[in-house]
């Protein structure tokens, strides 16, 4: 005769309140609860519990396997033009976000000019595959990264279509992300067709506009930001980047792109305005290394603009 009692404590005593036990004859049936795990934890939890539940008298163990599904909010950074460091934004945003709390992916979705591999220190790195979903990068900064930079070989175009370049984002998107609650979207300045498809398709949680200060610039920032408001993602807000420079010798202020502008923008589009990122030759050259600013504890300039990022969904 089997001590059901016996049974139970076994299995409670590797898997605590996360497995249910049922006994039918000498069968033993098991539910486990793997919310909240990766799937090598998943898998190591099962087989440990398998082992438990071997008592004297059980012939068979069946364990199903049942996790909640998790909500995973996608961020988009988007940009009217090319040129105003919005990769930049976005991989700071992303690492800013993760010290804040938050279990975040990258998905370099600018596929014509994919350069967070170079930002996230991952050059060179490939991705593997399992059953045709692709497991993404990790990073030196806790922050998982797909990219079309890392599918094609180096210094080669990629002069894909709409709808084919649009599928082949699809596949960062739908990769196996594990744990993550948050993926900073890096989608290819304008508003063309792959933009269309991937807030259609993906409807992101909210958008992140980067501009420069110039008049220019904020022409084309109100037309992404009329994007999605046309497709009903909300706003997080305007980043004012490139916003300032100071003379690294004589100490002097200058503005070559202007000031203030894209706080004015803000404020006439009734949207909230994030912050300015400085134009200074140490951003510059610490995201060519692959050393992003916002991983370096004393970063002032990143961190407050991830952290009403997250306090903003933290209200969803």
């Amino acid at each position: 005769m089997i001590d059901i009692e016996a049974v139970k404590a076994a299995v409670a005593a590797v898997a605590g309140k996360r497995a249910t036990v049922r006994l039918e004859g000498t069968r033993a049936g098991i539910i486990i609860d793997a919310t909240g795990l990766d799937l090598q934890a998943r898998d190591a939890l099962e087989a440990t519990v398998r082992m438990a539940a071997t008592q004297p008298g059980v012939t068979e163990v069946r364990i199903a396997v049942t996790a909640e599904r998790s909500t995973r909010r996608l961020i988009a950074v988007a940009s009217g033009k090319g040129g105003v460091g919005k990769s930049t934004l976005a991989a700071n945003l992303a690492i800013a976000m993760s010290r804040a709390g938050r279990r975040v992916g990258l998905v370099d979705a600018d596929i014509y000019g994919p350069s967070q591999p170079r930002l996230m220190n991952v050059e060179g790195t490939r991705p593997t595959a399992k059953d045709k979903v692709l497991d993404p990068v990790p990073t030196p900064y806790g922050v998982p990264l797909l990219s079309m930079g890392q599918l094609v070989e180096p210094g080669k175009a990629i002069a894909w279509r709409g709808p084919m370049a649009a599928g082949a984002l699809g596949q960062l998107v739908e990769a196996d992300w594990g744990l993550t609650d948050t993926l900073v979207l890096d989608l290819p300045p304008g508003t063309g067709d792959v933009q269309l498809t991937m807030v259609q398709k993906y409807r992101p949680a909210g958008a992140v506009i980067v501009s420069t200060p110039q008049d220019l610039a904020l022409i084309d920032a109100r037309r992404a930001i009329d994007l999605f408001e046309k497709a009903g993602i909300p706003i997080i807000g305007l980043v004012e980047n490139m916003a300032g420079y100071i003379c690294p010798h004589c100490g002097e202020a200058s503005d070559p792109f202007g000031n203030g502008g894209a706080e004015a923008a803000a404020r006439e589009l009734g949207i909230p305005f994030l912050g300015r990122v400085p134009l200074t030759i140490s951003i510059r050259t610490a995201s060519d290394a692959g050393t992003p600013p916002a991983s370096n504890p004393d970063d002032t300039v990143f961190m407050p603009i991830a952290a009403q990022v997250v306090a903003w969904l933290g209200k969803l």
